[in-house]
């Protein structure tokens, strides 16, 4: 990561001065040269975490390094003997004084070592349903003075949702179900219009990444079981039973009859294959989540992505979680916890038997759909933690950090404080960090 990272700074530095940028909001997860430029020009940053906080680094470090047939003690020893790495570590932090760790992401594991070089760092959920931190990374951070703040969901309202991670562009056209983009105000206006007449409302989503084409985790993928060897259901066997569970559960030849269905399918072609879906169903590769959310759903059928998870708790609707992979198990267990659904586990079958497994998996959904959607006490939790959510002030709150940071920082010239106008030598960073 830090060969990237030695590449990608000079650039980033030039183009943050261009902008004469007086405040930077960064992920701490995918852009290590965010805070690191603000740095080295002496401006504030801000990482946003959009993770259920930082205790839940370490188990999602663990399932990639899992997911890659590792270990804790190999990535370490990796971390510690790639030379061209250490080699480009010691040359970022002799010309530009940036203490960069050579174990990176451990000791402690899981932490996140640029985030002491922020003001802040804004937490995407509520404090109350963050995971908890082992002692040691608590320890660390606090030790840092590394000061973390729940805003809450940042929704995006109106914004069109990727509908999947797909390499080959040239078969991302939803052939079977619809070959155009979705139109995202007529599905917004069909979930108004069945709230108004008292008719239910069911979204179904299993994501993006598991729908689209990633080797490891993607349509075509079985999980990595013990020993490095796969088994389960593929992406495609999950997606296509939940699917037909909501079908099975909810399911009616008139069209105007029974909940309406909205079903996010992913870029897939022919996403369903034999799953043929209901007069009551609008099935689209993508659909405006967020919106629809916030129009009012009575269940939200969902992989249990962070995002996803997160925006379900802030629009008060229940779930029932079929988690792939990540953190989606994590969610998954934390639903029902908190009393706002149920979960139904992926299957882990032998790959002759995951026909068998799928069918199975088909009708526990459907099972669990129907019990969320007939049990009062789901929807009531639900609204609960909606009311939690919507305390933590979201994009207001976030903003108004942001502003406060880049008032003070426009007081300053470029370049003040700590920066630099052009890269310094070893001793001089050196001096500056020791004195800063």
């Amino acid at each position: 990561k830090n060969v990237q990272l030695e590449l990608m700074l000079p650039g980033v530095i030039r183009w943050l001065r261009d902008l004469r940028a007086t405040a930077v909001m960064y992920c701490p997860l995918m852009n290590p040269e965010a805070p690191c430029a603000a740095e080295v020009l002496g401006i504030p940053s801000v990482a946003l975490l959009t993770t259920a906080g930082p205790g839940s680094c370490p188990q999602s470090f663990d399932e990639v390094i899992s997911m890659c047939g590792g270990s804790r003690e190999e990535v370490l020893e990796m971390c510690l003997s790639f030379q061209p790495k250490l080699e480009a570590t010691r040359r970022m932090n002799d010309r530009y004084g940036l203490g960069l760790s050579d174990a990176e992401m451990f000791q402690p594991f899981g932490k996140l070592e640029l985030l002491a070089k922020s003001a802040v760092t804004l937490v995407t959920t509520c404090e109350d349903l963050q995971d908890p931190m082992p002692a040691e990374l608590a320890a660390y951070y606090a030790g840092m003075a590394i000061k973390f703040e729940s805003v809450g969901p940042l929704l995006d309202e109106g914004a069109r949702r990727a509908a999947g991670h797909k390499f080959d562009a040239n078969s991302a056209d939803g052939t079977g179900v619809d070959a155009h983009p979705s139109n995202e105000s007529d599905i917004v206006a069909r979930v108004r219009a069945a709230r108004a007449v008292g008719r239910k409302v069911v979204a179904v989503s299993m994501g993006t990444v598991i729908t689209g084409d990633s080797p490891e985790v993607g349509w075509d993928a079985r999980p990595m079981g013990p020993g490095g060897v796969r088994r389960g259901l593929t992406g495609r066997e999950l997606c296509r039973a939940a699917w037909a569970a909501a079908f099975d559960a909810f399911g009616a030849e008139d069209a105007e009859a029974g909940p309406l269905l909205i079903v996010a399918l992913g870029p897939q072609p022919d996403a369903l294959g034999e799953v043929r879906p209901p007069a009551n169903a609008i099935c689209r590769p993508s659909i405006p989540q967020v919106d629809v959310l916030k129009a009012g759903v009575d269940l939200f059928l969902t992989h249990g992505g962070q995002n996803s998870f997160t925006e379900s708790l802030a629009s008060g609707a229940p779930v029932v979680v079929c988690p792939g992979f990540g953190d989606q198990p994590v969610n998954a267990r934390k639903a029902e916890a908190l009393g706002v659904g149920l979960q139904v586990p992926r299957p882990e079958p032998d790959e002759e038997q995951a026909a068998e497994a799928a069918a199975r998996y088909r009708a526990d959904v459907a099972e669990a759909l129907r019990r969320v959607v007939a049990e009062p006490a789901f929807a009531e939790a639900s609204q609960a933690c909606a009311t939690r959510v919507a305390s933590c002030g979201g994009v207001p709150r976030a903003v108004r950090v942001m502003l406060e940071l880049s008032a003070g920082a426009a007081q300053r010239p470029l370049g003040s404080d700590k920066a630099v106008a052009v890269p310094p030598d070893s001793k001089a960073a050196t001096a500056r960090r020791a004195g800063a």
